[in-house]
């Protein structure tokens, strides 16, 4: 299902890009074959894994996401034939330790048309949260994890990302717009980036 977006709201999300309060990790794949069709241009935002289309939460990851992709120079459009595939996971962590992985990962699909969610890359950003910033929390954190992949028609990725922050639940840096905002911002950040590199910012 694809989500039609209101120009207007996304072009006022797109010029507001958040000040950043939460420590989020990026990582970006790609390869040099797949950036062409990784490109600015006329794309669609689409909730995936762990969002219900339709849904106020839903809406604020993908507005989100949306936001990103026209600072980045690409024009969202319902019936684009490229598609931003948003997927997201979050658990509320005690003591805010990061999990040991989450069923999110990015890296092994780039250039074909096979999935990714549920599989593992390389990259175990689930375990770095902790070392790279400052190792435990004092009070239970939200762990997410913003996975976003761009596809053809034909489910072909051109490109695919994951950040992920751990904001105090409960907090207002937990707010899904504010947090989707940051997240979504973060990831985008200098796209296309580069491939395979973590990139840990507040």
């Amino acid at each position: 299902m694809k989500i039609a977006f209101p120009l207007a709201a996304v072009a006022a999300l797109a010029l507001a890009a958040p000040a950043a309060a939460t420590e989020v990790a990026v990582t970006r794949f790609h390869t040099a074959e797949s950036l062409a069709a990784a490109a600015p241009g006329p794309i669609a935002v689409r909730a995936g894994t762990g969002l219900e289309p339709g849904s106020l939460e839903s809406q604020a990851w993908t507005d989100a996401v949306a936001a990103a992709l026209v600072r980045q120079g690409f024009t969202v459009v319902a019936n684009a034939p490229r598609v931003a595939v948003v997927n997201l996971e979050q658990v509320e962590v005690e003591n805010g330790r990061a999990r040991s992985g989450s069923g999110v990962s990015v890296g092994v699909g780039v250039g074909s048309g096979g999935g990714y969610y549920g599989r593992r890359s390389g990259v175990n950003l689930g375990l770095g949260l902790g070392f790279l910033f400052g190792g435990n929390r004092s009070s239970a954190a939200l762990d997410s994890t913003l996975a976003v992949a761009i596809e053809d028609a034909n489910g072909v990725r051109a490109w695919e990302g994951r950040a992920e922050a751990a904001p105090r639940a409960g907090s207002k840096d937990a707010d899904p717009r504010r947090l989707a905002g940051e997240m979504a911002g973060r990831l985008f950040a200098g796209f296309p980036g580069v491939s395979g590199a973590t990139i840990a910012a507040r």
